[in-house]
């Protein structure tokens, strides 16, 4: 990652906080009486094509096209306004763009600040000179999604999926998924929302399941585009892999999902580069709420800090945007599940991260309380840690008191892969969708209920786990506790307990 000179930094720094400041305050780790989180500096010298969001006071169509007017005087494009929530996603080449935003009374601006440290490699949608990718210069190198580890030699073909696979998954015993089937395999009514790298919907354990009239593409620079080579998987297997484990068709072959007759959507939000940049997960979220779904899958977290700082000028503001469309879509009605992440790491009590920023050149950084890893601990997001064939704690899984929620199987998970074939994968990523399914589940059962009253009903029928013995960081009871949260999510119960007459 390449540094503007100390002057310019200091320029860019002192706005963005003044900017913030001076109307809702940045978030104070001094108030728990932590330490500051470390500060990483961003270039945001002229000449380099950046991608920012902008945060309203107010969130309506009037505020937004006064904004929008801010950002173009400013130096900046619009490319995407969410009236909805109060965001504008805009670009910029100017040095000076968040110093020349204004604020302060009168202004309809609250906050605003970059979203990745790298340079848009997408390009200006609606800009021709400025659409070519790459043009601007490319993200520094290619990642694969977090996922620890895709095994390419249990990638098989669909020739060789058999009845027996359907029937035997030991992840789905693990939460009574079989014995739930024989009551519910869910409704056709419920919509499921897989933000991810996209869907094969050719696969033939996938087909019947994706809704193409609501599946949609957010990765041209946080705009939403509902072409079907949008939201297909491309690169990436991820999605599709999260998809089979959700609801995976029960034909006779292949794989079986958790709730197999609920419909999905593909949410695409992970670019060719393997990045979920904030106004990626935007769009996603705002387009389910938007469009009838039910509940959302998160299999990752947004890039590039793998923790967004709240006491950072320069992070709050995506962070806050994020936040802003995650609480939008609970208030429509979407319940969301998200992954815990694989850094074995406690959520609880954070204290230092060396892997951000991602998109350029990581810093050895203090963290503290005001950082998230999001969506997953954002307010009304399911958090999902991730468990073994032996039922216990996956050694990659994050983790932390009060912070995690359920836990689901997901270690060596068989699902569902682009080209009609199948792979074992390992991750959080593949326990949120257990989850997701649940919900989903849950869901069918309560078509009433709200997002609230469906994650009481998944953590009351959750199976209490015990802290293994002797392991001193799972803090908490059976009840709840830090490895495995209300304890492991159980179909089952979801089809069953406290069902309405």
């Amino acid at each position: 990652m390449r540094f503007s000179a100390p002057s310019r930094l200091g320029v860019t720094l002192a706005a963005s906080a003044a900017l913030l400041a001076s109307t809702m305050g940045l978030a104070q780790a001094a108030d728990t009486g932590e330490p500051p989180s470390t500060t990483v500096p961003i270039d945001l010298s002229d000449g380099r094509l950046m991608s920012y969001v902008v945060n309203l006071k107010v969130a309506n169509p009037g505020q937004t096209r006064l904004a929008e007017r801010a950002v173009e005087n400013a130096g900046g494009v619009v490319v995407q306004s969410w009236p909805q929530i109060g965001v504008v996603v805009a670009h910029s080449s100017r040095a000076d763009f968040l110093a020349d935003l204004p604020t302060g009374k009168g202004s309809p601006i609250e906050s605003a600040g970059p979203t990745r440290t790298a340079e848009v490699s997408e390009g200006t949608p609606g800009l021709e000179d400025e659409t070519a990718p790459g043009d601007r210069g490319a993200a520094p190198y290619k990642r694969q999604i977090r996922v620890n580890g895709f095994d390419a030699g249990d990638v098989t073909s669909a020739a060789n999926a058999t009845e027996a696979r359907e029937g035997g998954l030991w992840n789905l015993d693990m939460i009574h998924a079989y014995e739930a089937h024989e009551i519910s395999e869910g409704s056709s009514g419920v919509l499921v929302g897989v933000l991810d790298s996209g869907i094969d919907a050719a696969h033939p354990d996938l087909a019947p399941q994706v809704d193409a009239a609501t599946s949609v593409g957010c990765t041209a620079a946080g705009r939403p585009d509902t072409s079907p080579e949008a939201w297909a998987a491309t690169t990436s297997g991820h999605g599709t892999h999260v998809a089979g484990t959700i609801a995976a068709a029960r034909n006779g072959a292949g794989v079986v999902g958790v709730a197999p007759n609920v419909r999905m959507a593909s949410v695409k939000v992970v670019n060719e580069d393997g990045y979920i940049y904030p106004e990626y997960a935007i769009c996603g979220f705002v387009w389910a709420a938007d469009h009838g779904m039910d509940v959302t899958n998160n299999s990752y977290y947004v890039d590039p800090f793998e923790f967004w700082c709240g006491d950072q000028p320069l992070q709050a503001p995506a962070m806050e945007a994020v936040r802003r469309a995650v609480e939008y879509a609970t208030g429509r009605g979407v319940v969301h599940a998200a992954a815990a992440g694989n850094s074995a790491y406690d959520l609880a009590n954070k204290t230092t991260n060396a892997s951000s920023p991602n998109d350029g050149t990581a810093v050895e950084r203090q963290i503290n309380s005001t950082c998230k890893d999001i969506p997953t601990e954002l307010d009304g997001v399911v958090t999902v840690s991730a468990l073994g064939q032996d039922g216990n704690k996956a050694g990659f899984s994050n983790f932390g008191a009060g912070v995690i929620d359920v836990s689901a199987p997901g270690a060596r998970i068989l699902s569902t892969w682009p080209g009609g074939r199948y792979a074992t994968a390992s991750g959080t990523s593949m326990a949120s969708p257990h989850v997701a399914g649940v919900l989903a589940l849950l869901k069918s059962a309560h078509p009433d209920a709200g997002p609230d009253e469906l994650i009481a009903l998944l953590e009351q029928q959750a199976d209490d786990t015990d802290c293994p013995a002797g392991v001193a960081l799972c803090v908490g009871d059976a009840q709840d506790n830090g490895f495995y949260g209300e304890g492991i999510v159980n179909a089952l119960d979801a089809v069953t307990a406290g069902a309405r007459d």
